[in-house]
This record gives C-alpha cells, sequence and structure tokens, in this order.
C-alpha cells in the first residue's frame, strides 16, 4: 500500500506576484515584490499599513458575479487556482461525464482562518441593521472547508473531502495528508492546498496588537525580509495554491505530464507555546528528518528548502537552528530561500505556494532569492540565496512550513525519474 508512487500533475495559483503559476514563478525568480501599501480598506490607525495583495483578479474570469457573491474571497481564489491545476493536469471540468472515476477524486484544500472578512462586514450589518438583515450565505461564506466543498461541487469530485487547519502549516499538511490518502488507497486523485483572505481591519488589528507584522510602512518593498538581522516581522498575503496529485499508476495511465514526484511528508508538533516554535528548533527538526524518512533521503541529497521564513525575530532563528539540527553540516551546503520576501505570508496558503516554486525550482533549475537580505544575523548563518535568483540543478527540494500553535509540516519533492 505504502509503495504507492505519488506525482504532481497539475498546480494552479492566486497570489500577490502572479494570478497563474508561470506569472508567479517569473515574478519570483525576477525578484519581483507584490506587497505595497493597503489598498483594501482604510489602514489608519493600524501599526501595520502594508500586504502582499492579490491584484487585477476577477470572479468572471471563472463564473458569473451573481455566483461569486455567494462565496468568500478565499473561496474564489481557490476555485480560480483549482481551475488551473485541473487544467494543467489535464482533467476535465466536469468529472461526471468523463471517464475519470469520480468517487476517487478527492478535495483538501484548507485555510488557516477562511472567511474573516465575511465575518467582520456581516457583524456590521447585525449592529446596524439588525440580526434579521444578515446575509443566509454568512456562515457558508465564513468557515473554512467550504474551500474543499466549493471545489469538489465544481468538478464533481466524490472522494475523501475535508479541510485541515493547522494556521501557516495547513496547506502543507493538506498536500502531505492528501498523498497519505493516495498511498493508502482511499483515492487516485486528489486536489489539494490551500487559500486566504484575510487582509482586513480585525486580522490587521489582532496581528498588529501582537507585534507580530512589521511596521515597515514606508517602505513596503523592503519590509519582509526574511532571516535578515533587521527584520521586524512579517507582513500578510494573500491567495490560493492548489496542486493535482495522484497516483503514478493513475497519471500514467492517462498520460498525464508528471511535474514532480512527492517523495515524504513529516509531521510534528511543538507542545511549547501558542506563537513561538521550540526553542533550538527541535519540534521542526523532528518534521524536516520525518520526511527524508519516508523518502528515504540522506542530508546530502537535499539541494534547495523552501523554509518557512516569515521575516520574524523568532520564526527565522529557530528555523535556522531546525535545519542545522536535521541536516547537521550539511545545512551549510543546502541553498535556502524564504520567497515570503515577495509574496508575503499567505498564512494557510503559504505552503502551497511555496510546494509549487519547489517543484519548480525542479522543473526549471533555477532557486528563486530570499528578497531583502541585506544585514547577516549571527544567529541565522546558512545560505539564503540572498537577492539574486542561482542556476543550479535540484533532484531533491524540501518545503518547510510552521504555525501558531506548534505546528510543524514539512514536503519532500523530487525529480521524477
Amino acid at each position: 500500500m505504502n509503495n504507492k508512487r505519488v506525482v504532481i500533475t497539475g498546480t494552479g495559483i492566486i497570489s500577490s506576484v502572479g494570478n497563474d503559476v508561470e506569472t508567479f514563478w517569473n515574478s519570483l525568480v525576477n525578484g519581483e515584490c507584490g506587497i505595497d501599501t493597503v489598498t483594501k480598506f482604510d489602514t489608519e490607525g493600524h501599526r501595520t499599513q502594508i500586504a502582499g495583495e492579490v491584484k487585477n483578479f476577477d470572479i468572471e474570469k471563472y463564473m458569473p458575479k451573481k455566483d461569486g457573491r455567494k462565496l468568500d474571497l478565499f473561496c474564489q481564489y481557490a476555485i480560480a487556482a483549482a481551475d488551473e491545476a485541473m487544467e494543467q493536469a489535464g482533467l476535465p471540468r466536469d468529472l461526471v461525464a468523463s471517464d475519470i472515476d469520480q468517487t476517487r477524486v478527492g478535495v483538501l484544500v484548507s485555510s488557516g482562518i477562511g472567511g474573516l472578512r465575511t465575518m467582520e462586514d456581516q457583524k456590521v450589518v447585525e449592529q446596524t441593521k439588525g440580526p434579521r438583515r444578515i446575509s443566509p450565505f454568512l456562515i457558508p461564506q465564513m468557515i473554512i472547508d467550504l474551500a474543499s466543498g466549493n471545489v469538489s461541487m465544481r468538478y464533481g469530485a466524490q472522494g475523501p473531502n475535508m479541510a485541515i487547519v493547522t494556521a501557516c502549516s495547513s496547506a502543507t499538511h493538506s498536500i502531505g495528508e492528501s498523498m497519505w490518502m493516495i498511498k493508502r488507497g482511499d483515492a487516485d486523485v486528489m486536489i489539494c492546498g490551500g487559500a486566504e483572505a484575510t487582509i482586513c481591519p480585525l486580522a490587521f488589528g489582532g496581528f498588529g496588537s501582537m507585534k507580530a507584522t512589521s511596521a515597515r510602512n514606508d517602505d513596503p518593498k523592503k519590509s519582509s525580509r526574511p532571516f535578515d538581522a533587521d527584520r521586524d516581522g512579517f507582513v500578510m498575503g494573500e491567495g490560493a495554491g492548489v496542486l493535482v496529485i495522484e497516483s503514478l499508476e493513475h497519471a500514467e495511465a492517462r498520460g498525464a505530464n508528471i511535474i514532480a514526484e512527492i517523495v515524504g511528508y513529516g509531521a510534528s508538533g511543538d507542545a511549547y507555546h501558542i506563537t513561538s516554535p521550540a526553542p533550538g528548533g527541535e519540534g521542526a527538526a523532528r518534521a524536516i528528518k520525518m520526511a527524508m524518512k519516508h523518502a528515504g533521503l540522506d542530508a546530502k541529497d537535499i539541494d534547495y528548502i523552501n523554509a518557512h521564513g516569515t521575516s520574524t525575530g523568532l520564526n527565522d532563528k529557530y528555523e535556522t537552528a531546525a535545519i542545522k539540527l536535521a541536516l547537521e553540516d550539511e545545512a551549510y551546503n543546502v541553498n535556502i530561500s524564504s520567497t515570503k520576501g515577495a509574496t508575503g505570508h499567505a498564512l494557510g496558503a503559504a505552503g502551497a505556494f511555496e510546494t509549487i516554486a519547489c517543484a519548480k525550482a525542479i522543473q526549471t533549475g533555477v532557486i528563486p532569492p530570499t528578497l531583502n537580505y541585506e544585514t547577516p544575523d549571527p544567529e541565522c548563518d546558512l545560505n539564503y540565496t540572498p537577492n539574486k535568483a542561482i542556476e543550479k540543478e535540484v533532484d531533491v527540494a524540501l518545503n518547510i512550513n510552521l504555525g501558531f500553535g506548534g505546528h510543524n509540516g514539512v514536503l519532500a519533492l523530487k525529480r521524477f525519474k
């Protein structure tokens, strides 16, 4: 059962640096930054006034406007990214009318926070107009599982259908658990990833009160600076990343193009603190080692790591320590980057963004840079591929994501052979 190989056949993305995978990838490797002053609401009085907003998104490219109004933005983003992934995978929009067994196609598209903006808006309606004026769509717009629910209904996918909420590691866990669903024979195909749309006053106020986000409002392009000594917090992003993954047998039987293979997945808990990673990175290191063990990889096999790299003081320090703990001396030989310097931190969608970046690094032989790495931090002393992409053959890549609550998720991808 566990000997089944699982491959990626489709990817799709909506992000601050592009609303399709090729634009996203070209932006990353060319060092373009999607972070700017917030336009979605008036940020006066907020500590943080910058974000990686999605630009030029038009729901009418995907559905009639009246149908889009029934969905929170995170669900709209999920559907848009899923459409691209399904098309890239060569899977039909209507599974019911195809020769694909719809009961063997599952969906696991998650979110860290879900429809917070809808909840915020409808609370204002309740306060100003009364409870009878609350939208009947509030609950289905707000709850996190409706990204998966709406995606499954769009295509007629009747396999396993759920959502995983592990804060900023939600998408990584969703992809990893989808891999196991295929390996254990519960599905042939999984549509998986994450979506987030929380650029709204309540989220900004909450993260600002925690002093978790950057206050470098006068210089948005330089605000997200992973592993740099002058980092002062993360910058919120938004969007969705969706992957189509399937058993190798199923992919080959239908002649699908294979992008990369998912060979390992690790998950662990810090059991330490609600927001801080465990000192020394012990919990994340266990997740890295678990992914490598499942994949049969040694430290010397790792060519590239897309780090969580949030641009916060504690994350970057302890994630660096985790990589050293897991890879020992080989940690210094690996190219690492955090693409959050370009995209911002898309919370529950981040793991999907960054898994797609790993797959593209394998495909193209290019490692995207960590933007704004200017002042070295003695506690962050690895090779973070600063500021400029490099060409390097990548056979094996790891994606690391860590979430509030001590959730750690790691995926190992490999060139398909």
